[in-house]
């Protein structure tokens, strides 16, 4: 198909295998998965054409990787508008994220968000707080009516684990207050279902969590972690408010082990962790997320 499309456009020209090879990644990351490419073609055709494009600014009739590259950076300058003036409120404390130190009831979450023409990942400050009580678990969000039905099913799991695990010979004398901090529209989805646990537990236990790390993954009654979608964004909107804020060697983000196979991150992303000054921890039980 990428010889078909160059090929119409400008039969002069060719591709080399670099090129071709960075194109077949981008139909891969485009579905999230390593083992699979996608068939929306008009999304390759149109990098096809402008890397075919950039080459020709530069006097060349062999598109190489520089020119798909410099293709999937423009692409992604055009379209973050709304990421950058997100990113930009992080850093004046506008919105509140922190990357560093311990705290103790706060946890980074990790949310995905789209206009219809790009999506992008973004930490989000999710709190809880607890005191003496009939074991409540009281969900901000759902009290002021901003949570959707799948968010209200996680959280009534999470409440279900969390009585199995600790209330099963006495009663749980303690009401815990969830909240997705600074959140003004809805919030759906479970895939904060192990932060949720964590930051519940530091507050009840009065013990910090660490702030360099973000954690995604939905789990069910028994503990065990399931797999969420958008974790490419994910790991790149927190990644990106570190390197801004300024890389420490220590931050990283927990993902569900099944959702190994789908990380197509960019070359940025894969240095810095080849380099050791990012990470990426799976896990597949809610203690190994606690841990």
């Amino acid at each position: 198909f990428i010889a078909t499309q160059w090929q119409r456009n400008d039969p002069s020209v060719n591709f080399d295998g670099e090129a071709i090879s960075r194109v077949i990644e981008y139909g891969s990351r485009i579905i999230e998965d390593q083992q699979k490419l996608t068939t929306q073609f008009n999304l390759i055709a149109d990098i096809v054409n402008e890397s075919i494009y950039w080459a020709a600014q530069n006097h060349r009739k062999t598109v190489t990787l520089s020119d798909v590259v410099k293709t999937l950076q423009e692409k992604r300058y055009r379209a973050n508008l709304v990421e950058e003036k997100m990113q930009d409120m992080i850093l004046d404390g506008s919105i509140r994220i922190d990357t560093e130190g311990k705290v103790v009831g706060q946890i980074n979450g990790l949310s995905v968000l789209s206009n219809g023409e790009y999506t992008f990942g973004r930490p989000t400050r999710i709190t809880a707080t607890s005191s003496l009580g009939k074991g409540n678990l009281i969900n901000i969000e759902k009290e002021s009516g901003l949570s959707g039905p799948i968010f209200d099913k996680g959280v009534m799991i999470l409440s279900a684990y969390i009585n199995n695990v600790y209330a099963n010979e006495r009663p749980f004398p303690v009401s815990v207050n969830l909240c997705f901090e600074q959140s003004y529209s809805g919030v759906e989805g479970d895939s904060a279902s192990a932060a949720e646990l964590v930051v519940m537990l530091s507050s009840i236990a009065d013990v910090p969590i660490r702030q360099d790390l973000a954690i995604t993954g939905s789990m069910d009654q028994q503990g065990n972690i399931q797999p969420i979608g958008g974790v490419n964004y994910k790991i790149e909107g927190f990644f990106d408010i570190c390197v801004k804020k300024g890389l420490t060697g220590t931050q990283g983000v927990i993902i569900p082990w099944q959702n190994k196979q789908n990380l197509m991150l960019r070359d940025d992303i894969v240095e810095a962790v080849s380099d050791g000054k990012f990470h990426i921890y799976i896990i597949k039980r809610a203690e190994e997320a606690i841990e």
